[in-house]
């Protein structure tokens, strides 16, 4: 079947005229709608605010200036590190959720990529954490500090990579905790924290009497001369030696003829 263009832009053109309204949270979920919720509110606002608040143009502007979708980094979940689905916690507990991440494509990330809050419920103070950017093939850890809410009952939190520019790209990854009272996973991590500072400081004061002992090693070395088969040790920086590593006599001085 024949389509007409000019009565398809036409339709179209019909389509953003009954969406008018001056109302700026409502033109950015409009955006948002006819974009397929592919990008985030600032970015919409941004696209908005640098037409006027014109929504048709700012469709234009946003077709105009973003690459093909195609182009997009890729990112594949790949295990949660701590805290699985649904583990119990204490109300008003901070704990660390963190994330083990992949680029799954065949490009390295472009810089600004960082995982932002998406749906659900925002356990952390942040919506946004910067993330390295990872080559293809890399894995990276991922942690978010979290609080969780004072009543009880289950939470979900939702989270998604994104590009500096707006465009979620990846997998959703989320984190979902049963906060009720008698949880143990804040409890658990804080010890846990203990344990891996307590091992390292053991590591360091390891590493450092084994320095000593080379240091006095090293000393004794240049100071003194050990004699094979005699047990004699005598300082050799005066200047003055004695031959001693060998216990024949010499042949010469028992020659009488």
């Amino acid at each position: 079947m024949d389509v007409d263009i000019d009565d398809f832009d036409g339709k179209l053109l019909d389509q953003f005229r009954s969406l008018g309204t001056t109302d700026r949270d409502v033109l950015i979920a409009q955006f948002q709608s006819l974009l397929g919720n592919k990008l985030n509110r600032e970015s919409c606002a941004f696209f908005l605010d640098m037409n006027n608040w014109n929504l048709q143009n700012a469709v234009c502007s946003y077709y105009d200036f973003e690459q093909p979708s195609n182009s997009l980094p890729r990112m594949s979940f790949v295990a949660d590190v701590t805290v699985g689905d649904g583990e119990a916690v204490a109300p008003n507990t901070i704990f660390f959720k963190t994330w083990r991440i992949k680029n799954s494509g065949i490009d390295r990330w472009p810089p600004g990529c960082h995982l932002r809050f998406c749906n659900g419920d925002n356990l952390s103070m942040i919506e946004r954490r910067m993330v390295d950017a990872l080559g293809p093939g890399q894995t990276v850890d991922i942690d978010v500090e979290m609080k969780s809410p004072s009543r009880v009952g289950m939470y979900q939190s939702q989270w998604k990579m994104c590009t500096a520019t707006g465009m979620y790209f990846g997998d959703v990854i989320h984190v979902e905790t049963n906060v009720t009272e008698g949880g143990l996973l804040g409890i658990t991590q804080q010890l846990a924290r203990i344990g891996q500072q307590n091992h390292s400081n053991s590591n360091n004061i390891m590493f450092q009497s084994s320095d000593a002992s080379q240091n006095v090693l090293s000393l004794d070395s240049r100071h003194h001369q050990i004699i094979p088969f005699t047990g004699i040790s005598f300082n050799t920086n005066s200047g003055s030696s004695a031959d001693l590593s060998s216990s024949s006599t010499n042949e010469d001085d028992l020659d009488m003829s």
